[in-house]
């Protein structure tokens, strides 16, 4: 019998975070152990399924002994550290952030930025930002492009990337104000490497990317996420197993989500368990 070789217990380290003494095991993030204690830490460009990339500075938290404030989702914890996470100085910065967010881009369709906007009191309004008119992209059947809602997060670039689909078919373009996301060579979706598997899509916090079926029921003004039900079931196109949420609005498939802690699928899927339900209304 062949025996599975078992790593080393990580030790624990203990630090103090909002006057409170824990311990967690080495490797741990400063959000991470946040959490274990119950402290609601916002995040925009975080998800525990994609490698943290540090862009959207309102997880910062104060660090006694650095200069500036530290990123929770990717500093590591230490031992001895003293932790605030909503000193008056972390308050400053995370509203600053949000109101340099909400002066420049729609968050109309951002559910957790604009709790967070309320939350931390941010006046995007008293800020004259330079707005994103990047123009609404629809070149297909299967999701729509509005990055005069994107807030930059490069969620959708690790998604495409090497943190789960590794096509590369799209990666941030330009510098400064002219950053946005692009397809290689500014191509068309459709003439770019995209495979359609919509797992940008899954990660997108602004709905900058959207399936084509919402945004035609949003512009008609007949998205009602609250009378939506929620169906769990496998999908049905191959052997892999991967778990579906099927969003309904009345009795019709609205959009298809996968759940993020599914050992299968860790929220992602193809183009035909993502986008492969219009034949369910096909009645005909």
């Amino acid at each position: 019998m062949t025996a599975i070789p078992v790593g080393p217990p990580r030790r624990l380290v203990e630090l103090t975070i909002d006057g409170q003494t824990t311990r967690v095991p080495e490797g741990t993030t400063l959000l991470e152990a946040c959490r274990s204690l119950g402290i609601d830490t916002p995040t925009l460009c975080y998800l525990e399924n994609l490698t943290p990339v540090n862009v959207c500075r309102v997880c910062v938290v104060e660090l006694e002994g650095a200069r500036t404030l530290v990123p929770a989702c990717s500093r590591k914890a230490e031992p001895g550290m003293v932790v605030h996470t909503d000193s008056e100085r972390v308050r400053t910065s995370r509203r600053l952030v949000l109101e340099l967010l909400g002066s420049s881009v729609d968050l109309s369709t951002a559910p957790a930025a604009l709790e967070y906007i309320e939350r931390y009191d941010a006046k995007p309004e008293r800020l004259e930002g330079v707005r994103v008119s990047a123009g609404l992209k629809i070149d297909n059947e299967l999701y729509v492009r509005d990055y005069s809602k994107c807030i930059l997060c490069y969620k959708c670039v690790e998604a495409c990337g090497v943190d789960h689909q590794n096509t590369f078919a799209i990666h941030v373009a330009g510098r400064g104000f002219d950053a946005h996301i692009s397809t290689e060579l500014d191509v068309p979706l459709p003439d770019s490497a995209c495979v359609y598997c919509g797992n940008c899509i899954a990660v997108c916090p602004t709905g900058a990317l959207m399936f084509k079926s919402e945004y035609d029921l949003r512009a008609a003004g007949e998205w009602n996420e609250a009378s939506q039900k929620v169906v769990e079931t496998v999908c049905p196109y191959c052997g892999v197993g991967c778990n579906l949420e099927l969003h309904v609005q009345d009795n019709e498939i609205v959009k298809v989500t996968s759940p993020d802690d599914h050992d299968t699928t860790r929220g992602n899927l193809c183009i035909k368990g993502r986008f492969g339900f219009q034949h369910v209304q096909a009645r005909d």
